[in-house]
């Protein structure tokens, strides 16, 4: 997969200090990375780099939303994210990536790729379940919440009806005698 330009930082010519970058995510970004669970997306990104002697640290902040299908009724609605992540970049002899949090680059690097990441904290922010507001405050109005309120197993309200089996009340003596 090829990198996007965008999502490079040469660091090489920046000052030691904090540096700020900021990055709109849309539609195009996910189609990139062949994903294809969102309708739509909306999503800023604040990249904040703070360049020291021997290291780099990044904070990553996510805001915004991705439009999404629910779970249960199918119908798309906006979900809102929000995300943060912390990394660390450190030089050393080869590249190595198997933390979460720290990445390693051989020395003489003077530029890092955080599409990777950005993809990864977007995609983590949204959550498993995926419910529509509507859903759960009861104002959505769907044929396929009616087909399952329809289907679904209903409380027995008549209790005389029920046929117990006897056995089952003598050892229900059992738990009253002591």
């Amino acid at each position: 997969m090829k990198p996007l330009k965008a999502f490079i930082i040469p660091f090489v010519g920046l000052k030691i200090g904090k540096h700020l970058f900021e990055y709109k995510i849309e539609q195009a970004f996910f189609e990139h990375f062949e994903y294809e669970e969102f309708n739509d997306v909306n999503i800023n990104i604040n990249v904040e780099l703070e360049k020291k002697a021997t290291l780099l640290e990044l904070h990553f902040k996510v805001s915004g939303w991705v439009n999404v299908n629910c779970d249960l009724t199918n119908e798309p609605y906006n979900q809102s994210i929000e995300n943060e992540f912390d990394l660390v970049v450190k030089f050393g002899d080869e590249y190595n990536d198997e933390h979460v949090d720290i990445l390693i680059v051989p020395h003489g690097t003077y530029e890092i790729n955080i599409q990777q990441y950005i993809y990864e904290l977007v995609v983590l922010a949204v959550p498993t379940k995926r419910v529509h507001p509507g859903v759960e405050d009861g104002t959505l109005h769907s044929d396929i919440l009616k087909k399952l309120e329809e289907l679904s197993p209903k409380l027995k309200e008549d209790k005389e009806k029920e046929d117990i089996d006897p056995r089952w009340n003598t050892l229900k003596k059992l738990l009253t005698d002591k």
